[in-house]
């Protein structure tokens, strides 16, 4: 089995290539090594932020991974960790940009050099609708992970056990989604509403979009036999599913580091160097089988994802820090651990039922 040195030997190198450009970028802006230090400062804070937002990610990432042949998982471990890399902490500010100024990608570039408090105020700008979006979509991971009717398992029992009944009626997720836009849209100002329930519905509709491929390829698989099952079969469907949850669980941390800095390039830094955290996490979760070993880690992750949900949906109307939203999925997801370690202490050698 690998040393768990061995697993962050590249985000160890990343880190200092990105702790070294940091520096050098703020002694590019400001010319003094005060500044270029108070640079370094940022890009770790940006990296712990980031990795504290998204452990629950690299939860959620591991189990759909172990589904997945070694081939989709080498891709979603090589293109996936650049996509979300580049396309999440590069691309998709300067695309909100773009739009939102009606500009065209190099006059993002440009306006993010230049003139980094405009840029950061059009992002800033952008939080309602990349708030229901994200917060729509992540909603609905989180409860078809506790409507699941083959769930055995259950971490708080009474209300998972509750949850898992609504889940005999068909489409009952969806409609609380719905229904909690619309109690939010209802709670907006009059000018915010057509936007949230907007991006709210298209938040829906990615979920529904991206989990019915996966079942289209999934059969489409089963018919060809073994031999397409391999790349079908959770293949493509859950790479792109996975993109997408990576991308909102990325909201609020490209938001939130907007907070600290509104250098572009400083948080692509900080985040890049987080987001290899989270993938060399993953990794680990993946080959040495962690989530089988601690049964309710994966109940805290998807804890975790559900208040972050809920969080994302109140700050379209109330400021909450975002270390208030890592704090929160760092304390479900420790306490499913110790959850777990004392089940296995009260359960080691034993048999029986795997259920709670």
């Amino acid at each position: 089995m690998r040393s768990t040195a061995s697993y962050f030997r590249w985000p160890l190198i990343v880190t200092v290539l990105g702790v070294a450009l940091a520096g050098a970028l703020g002694w590019r802006f400001s010319g003094t090594s005060a500044g270029a230090i108070s640079f370094l400062v940022i890009a770790a804070v940006l990296a712990v932020l980031e990795i504290s937002l998204s452990f629950d990610n690299a939860i959620v990432n591991a189990n759909k991974l172990k589904e997945m042949s070694p081939v989709w998982q080498r891709r979603f471990l090589t293109w996936g960790i650049l996509i979300a890399v580049f396309g999440m902490r590069v691309i998709f500010p300067l695309l909100i940009v773009v739009i939102a100024a009606r500009i065209g990608p190099w006059q993002a570039i440009e306006l993010a050099a230049t003139r980094p408090a405009e840029y950061a105020e059009l992002i800033r700008g952008a939080h309602l609708p990349i708030a229901a979006f994200g917060g729509s979509f992540l909603m609905l991971v989180a409860l078809t992970f506790f409507f699941d009717q083959s769930k055995e398992v259950h971490w708080i029992g009474r209300l998972e056990r509750a949850l898992r009944s609504c889940g005999s009626v068909r489409g009952m997720e969806v409609g609380f989604v719905l229904v909690l836009i619309l109690v939010f849209v209802w709670l907006l100002p009059v000018r915010d509403e057509k936007l949230f329930m907007f991006s709210g519905m298209w938040g829906i509709v990615t979920f529904l979009a991206v989990d019915a491929l996966g079942h289209v390829l999934d059969r489409w698989g089963e018919r060809q036999g073994s031999a397409a099952r391999g790349t079908a079969q959770a293949g493509l469907g859950a790479f792109l599913y996975l993109e997408v949850l990576d991308a909102s669980f990325s909201f609020d941390g490209v938001i939130g580091a907007f907070a600290l800095t509104q250098n572009l390039f400083l948080i692509a830094i900080g985040l890049g160097i987080g987001a290899m955290y989270v993938r060399a996490m993953t990794v680990m979760l993946v080959e040495r089988g962690t989530l089988a070993e601690f049964r309710y880690l994966e109940h805290g992750a998807f804890w975790s994802i559900l208040v972050l949900s809920i969080i994302m949906f109140g700050q379209t109307m109330w400021h909450l820090p975002e270390v208030v939203t890592g704090l929160l999925g760092a304390c479900f997801i420790a306490t499913a651990f110790v959850s777990s370690v004392l089940w296995n202490r009260r359960h080691h050698g034993q048999g029986g039922e795997h259920g709670s």
